[in-house]
């Protein structure tokens, strides 16, 4: 099964027929309008959802569980998961179907780009 599916190779019109909803469902617009909402959340094509991640450059749609159907992730909402608090990188990493150091790579990244925008506030949330 592939876990990258290239833009260029769906048409919109499939792109949208990825995921069906049902006709009288009204999609939530705020984090109030789906915080005590379905969980699994049913609206994979949410940025928050883990199910899948969209390339914004490529438009490529990257399956994050490719074996695995959106309503057997164990988690669905990265923002459910951020409310919580205090996650660890392992945690993470199997949310986001990725390795520990991968993650830590990723978060180290994040850092620098923060400090990069705000040097005199970044060094707060860092171990130094």
């Amino acid at each position: 099964m592939l876990s990258t599916i290239p833009a260029r190779r769906l048409t919109r019109k499939e792109r949208a027929g990825l995921v069906d909803y049902p006709e009288d469902a009204e999609r939530p617009r705020t984090r109030g309008e789906c915080e005590n909402g379905e969980r699994p959340c049913p609206w994979v094509s949410c940025k928050w959802h883990l199910y899948l991640d969209v390339n914004r450059e490529s438009g490529a749609i990257k399956l994050n569980f490719p074996t695995l159907e959106a309503d057997e992730l164990a988690e669905t909402c990265t923002l459910d998961v951020a409310d919580r608090g205090g996650t660890t990188l392992e945690q993470v990493a199997d949310l986001i179907n990725l390795t520990r150091e991968r993650v830590r790579q990723l978060e180290f990244r994040a850092l620098e780009s923060l400090q990069e925008v705000t040097p005199a506030s970044v060094g707060q949330f860092t171990n130094d």
